[in-house]
């Protein structure tokens, strides 16, 4: 608390004022990151996921999710680390994540299915294990260690990424499930 308020000129009392506590301050900037600062929303609720849902073709539908999720990673990579470190140390960090691995999933799940009725899920995937390959490969672990850590660009990432998920996840050259 004492860092953040000194990077933000104000006293620790001010900090504890308005964020109380470490996980406060987590969920806060958090939020911020998956909601973006200068238009926040939901991801349900911007551009990019509207145009998913429109889009008929699954192989430029799942670049549409890519994109979009790649600009929320983009934001949250730095603090999942933080996140991960917090709930391995404190009952509310770990609650905290928890919480967002449970709305992470929930979105991931609600994607994977909108796809789905545009294309096929491959053989023998379930809607399950299809959200599970989604949350592991489109993850702020994994964006991190890529870009991050690595040196893969943004552009690299969402490329990859896309190609994966739509290789993974759906059938190539069968018609849409209706």
């Amino acid at each position: 608390m004492a860092d953040i308020a000194a990077a933000a000129g104000v006293a620790v009392q001010t900090v504890y004022f308005v964020f109380h506590t470490k996980t406060e301050v987590l969920d806060s900037a958090y939020g911020l990151a998956v909601m973006g600062e200068d238009d926040p929303a939901e991801p349900q609720d911007q551009a990019w996921y509207r145009q998913a849902l429109a889009e008929p073709d699954i192989s430029i539908a799942v670049q549409l999710v890519v994109d979009g999720l790649s600009e929320i990673l983009r934001r949250v990579a730095p603090l999942d680390f933080a996140v991960r470190t917090a709930a391995a140390a404190d009952p509310e960090g770990s609650a905290f994540l928890t919480k967002n691995e449970r709305m992470r999933t929930g979105g991931y799940r609600e994607m994977v299915e909108l796809l789905g009725r545009k294309c096929p899920l491959r053989e023998n995937l379930t809607e399950a294990h299809a959200t599970d390959l989604m949350l592991f490969l489109a993850s702020p672990g994994a964006y991190r260690t890529l870009v991050l850590d690595r040196g893969w660009t943004h552009a690299e990432w969402v490329a990859w990424t896309s190609g994966a998920l739509a290789e993974q996840l759906f059938e190539r050259g069968r018609q849409p499930a209706i």
